[in-house]
């Protein structure tokens, strides 16, 4: 199977593209991404289909979380481990709280590049580009960072095979083996009511692992993970140079990442985003907005998933915790009308975010987890499954999102916030968030 080239990609229009200066470096930059070797192999990108497979029949539950826009100098050992570990605990805490099996997704190792509302922003009348994420420009407010540079492109390929490097040897070299749930957890999370609630299910799951060894049990599982990653297929050069016939079953995949998914602001059906993933064989996802129609939805899936193939298709819901329980259901009730296979995941943060009078952006951490609960609400109310929860995180002692356990409040969020783009929920409020939504798991 073919796909379109760049040209007819762009000729459909593409919304939220950058706006290079230079197209022979454009063209040298995708040249070169073409003969990089891939970020992940298609079989791999089958196996979290049939995951999510499982996710759309109500065996399993999906998490998905990380940056809202990653950084290149963000791409240390310290920052891809501590991102790691907080998923790695929400996983245990969802798995073993709510007995389900979770899918485990990261939103990493490609997540560079981020849409924006203006093309534009304005500083004490100084008018310049906007930042788009580091795979486009640079954050400083300077004519020079602003400028797109699709060499950034590149390196947005380097700095995700580094990070894929790292989460692949802790996943498989002991870090993620299920004997350290107690080591993931650090001084300050211990500290706080969440961390020592946390402890206690360590110490339930320490004994049960105890119990298993001594009666010869010890299953490869309790000793490595599958973890996944994803991220927005935003740029389509980068997207499309990353694009490859798998020599299994001479079909597209999209190598940059496992799992990739289309924006609230790139859906348009007749536009490049859309034509572009419906070629590949990738799991895919889609952002639903509350503008979103179910005529929109069902064509959506008619033409990203015309054979109707379970796990092919995530719907990743994002209303606002006001608007959740009227605009869902409509959606939910004509696509299982229709039995469409459709993974039905929630993202709690993007309805959600205001700017603080100190002109910071934000979220209410209780908003966000009565979005969850709205989500949980329709899917209990209509019989159908929640399949899981699409958050922007860190694992970081950040404070970008306001109130948890810990009280942040609005006058708080100057004391660290390192977010370059949307705010993340803190590992604390991760884990918190966690624990809440295996209550609603298991009434579910």
């Amino acid at each position: 199977m073919s796909i379109p080239d760049l040209a007819t990609l762009h000729a459909l229009g593409a919304s939220q593209q950058p706006t290079y200066p230079d197209s022979e470096a454009v063209d040298a930059a995708v040249s070169k991404l073409r003969t990089l070797p891939p970020l992940v192999f298609a079989g791999e990108c089958d196996e979290l289909k049939d995951k999510i497979a499982a996710v759309s029949r109500g065996e399993a539950f999906l998490l998905q979380g990380g940056d809202c826009a990653e950084t290149f100098a963000g791409v240390t050992a310290d920052n891809v481990r501590n991102k790691l570990r907080v998923l790695l605990q929400m996983a245990v805490v969802l798995t073993y709280a709510a007995s389900v099996p979770v899918v485990k997704v990261g939103r990493l190792a490609g997540q560079y590049a981020k849409p924006r509302s203006s093309d534009m922003e304005t500083r004490d009348g100084v008018t310049l580009p906007a930042y788009r994420g580091d795979a486009v420009n640079g954050f400083d407010f300077t004519p020079e960072a602003r400028i797109p540079d699709p060499q950034r492109l590149v390196d947005v390929y380097n700095s995700s095979a580094a990070t894929l490097n790292l989460i692949r040897a802790f996943v498989t070299g002991g870090y993620a083996d299920l004997r350290q749930v107690h080591t993931w957890n650090t001084d300050f999370v211990k500290e706080s009511p969440v961390g020592q609630r946390y402890e206690a299910v360590a110490s339930e799951i320490e004994r049960a692992l105890t119990f298993m060894q001594a009666i010869g049990a010890d299953p490869v599982e309790f000793h490595r993970v599958d973890f996944h990653s994803s991220h927005e297929a935003l740029v389509l050069e980068y997207e499309h140079a990353m694009t490859r016939i798998d020599s299994r079953t001479q079909m597209p995949y999209d190598v940059s990442g496992h799992m990739v998914w289309i924006g609230e602001r790139t859906r348009q059906l007749d536009q490049a985003h859309v034509e572009l993933l419906s070629h590949i064989r990738n799991p895919i996802g889609v952002k639903l907005g509350p503008t979103t129609t179910p005529d929109d939805a069902l064509a959506l899936a008619s033409r990203l998933n015309p054979l109707n193939e379970a796990g092919r298709l995530t719907f990743i819901t994002r209303f606002g915790a006001g608007r959740i329980r009227d605009g869902l259901p409509d959606l939910v009730e004509k696509v299982t009308a229709e039995g469409l296979q459709v993974a039905w995941v929630c993202d709690p943060m993007h309805g959600n975010t205001f700017e603080a009078s100190s002109g910071y952006k934000t979220r209410r951490f209780d908003d966000v987890i009565d979005e969850v609960q709205g989500f949980f609400d329709v899917h209990r109310s209509l019989g159908t499954w929640p399949g899981g929860l699409h958050v922007e995180l860190t694992g970081d002692d950040v404070t970008e999102c306001v109130g948890g356990g810990e009280d942040l409040l609005e006058v708080d969020l100057g004391n660290r916030y390192e977010s370059v783009c949307d705010p993340r929920l803190n590992r604390v409020q991760s884990l918190e968030l966690a624990f809440l939504v295996a209550e609603m798991l298991r009434k579910a």
